[in-house]
């Protein structure tokens, strides 16, 4: 169970160092999130510079990397740049790297070939490939996951791609382990042999993940379907109401937990959005504030 952590922002926009701490510490140890995932997608990574990326790792590092895998987002739409970040999240610590396809430029596969190689030649942390099409432009084919599971140090795809069929697979035919990076699909994932989740509705109901994971491995099926049935409403109001970093900061703000604004382009969610996402919250089982 990781989670895709944000980013908390003070209202001026400046990165929460303390914040940050406390919103991992809380993930961790309320949430019982195996690892964290910093500045990817949800950390508003396109935003962040490299400096705020290497603080950002640097406090969540301090504050539960004796307790949990810190995994570092480094993917960028520029193979030297994101080699570069790559190393810097070897130096200050991380435990592993996440690397998103290069999106706008949308590359060739040889290019996502030689991309992914690059960067997991620059250091010696295993790598997690993040497939996502969607917001890409450009999916990972089988055939090139299949040569780059061949290299010592990429060891994970994050999919979210919506193919069951072609990752599972890959997964028969490589040691790649494939974890659900589409909530609505996290169910479905473990069922076709995914190890686990990189979520972001983690952030308010990580553990019950955690134990429809658990379930699910364990043989209780029935057990395992019905927290995800549960969780519906919850996953339908972080992730389908407008962008999931916009909509998992409101939640966060209405349990009290830190978070702060988003940066533009992003907006900060509305009064009516958050009103919805209450409603959906509750519907959930999560206990919000007054």
């Amino acid at each position: 169970m990781l989670t895709a952590m944000v980013t908390p922002f003070t209202a001026d926009g400046a990165v929460d160092t303390e914040g940050v701490q406390r919103l991992a510490a809380y993930l961790v140890d309320e949430q019982r999130n195996d690892g964290i995932v910093v500045s990817g997608t949800t950390g508003e990574s396109a935003t962040t510079s490299d400096a705020e990326k290497e603080l950002i790792l640097r406090a969540v590092l301090e504050a539960v990397g004796d307790r949990a895998t810190v995994v570092a987002g480094a993917g960028t739409y520029d193979t030297h740049h994101s080699a570069g970040l790559a190393r810097a999240a070897e130096r200050a610590g991380a435990h592993g790297l996440l690397a998103v396809t290069p999106y706008y430029n949308k590359p060739p596969q040889e290019g996502l070939y030689r991309h992914f190689s690059a960067i997991a030649d620059a250091t010696g942390l295993p790598v997690m490939l993040y497939d996502i099409p969607g917001r890409t432009g450009t999916k990972i084919a089988e055939e090139t996951l299949l040569r780059l599971s061949a290299h010592p140090r990429i060891a994970a795809v994050k999919d979210a791609t919506g193919d069951l069929f072609a990752g599972s697979r890959v997964m028969a035919a490589t040691d790649l382990v494939f974890y659900s990076g589409d909530d609505a699909l996290n169910l479905p994932w473990l069922s076709v042999g995914a190890a686990g989740l990189v979520s972001v509705v983690g952030h308010v109901v990580g553990a019950d993940l955690a134990s429809m994971i658990q379930l699910f491995q364990s043989g209780h099926v029935e057990g395992a379907r019905s927290v995800h049935q549960r969780l519906l409403p919850i996953v339908t109001g972080i992730m389908t109401r407008t962008q999931g970093a916009i909509m998992v900061k409101a939640a966060l703000g209405l349990l009290g937990r830190p978070a702060g604004p988003v940066r533009l382009p992003l907006v900060d969610a509305t009064a009516e959005q958050i009103a919805l996402l209450r409603e959906d919250l509750v519907a959930g089982g999560v206990k919000v504030r007054d």
